[in-house]
C-alpha cells in the first residue's frame, strides 16, 4: 500500500469507512458497521472509536511485517553457504 493520506468517511448506507483522501469512487479499503444497541450507546463518539481501531489494526499491520521481515532475515541467514 502506497503511503498516501487516508480519511474516515460515513458511507451512504451509515458504515463508517476508511478510503484514500480524494478518491471518493473507490471502495472503502475498510468497513465498519456498528449495530443499532452499539450506535446508541456510542453516539458521537463512533467516530473515535472507529480512528482506534484503525490505528490498531495499522499498529498490527507493522509489527506483522517486522515479524516477517525477521523471519525472512533468519531464513536468509541459515541458507548462507560457505
Amino acid at each position: 500500500m502506497s503511503s498516501s493520506l487516508f480519511e474516515i468517511v460515513e458511507l451512504p448506507d451509515g458504515c463508517i469507512g476508511l478510503r484514500r483522501a480524494g478518491d471518493d469512487d473507490s471502495e472503502p479499503l475498510v468497513t465498519i458497521k456498528f449495530s443499532s444497541e452499539a450506535e446508541s450507546y456510542l453516539n458521537d463518539a463512533r467516530f473515535e472509536v472507529v480512528k482506534a481501531m484503525i490505528e490498531a489494526g495499522l499498529e498490527t499491520v507493522g509489527e506483522l511485517a517486522e515479524q516477517d521481515y525477521t523471519a525472512f532475515e533468519l531464513e536468509s541467514e541459515q541458507r548462507t553457504l560457505h
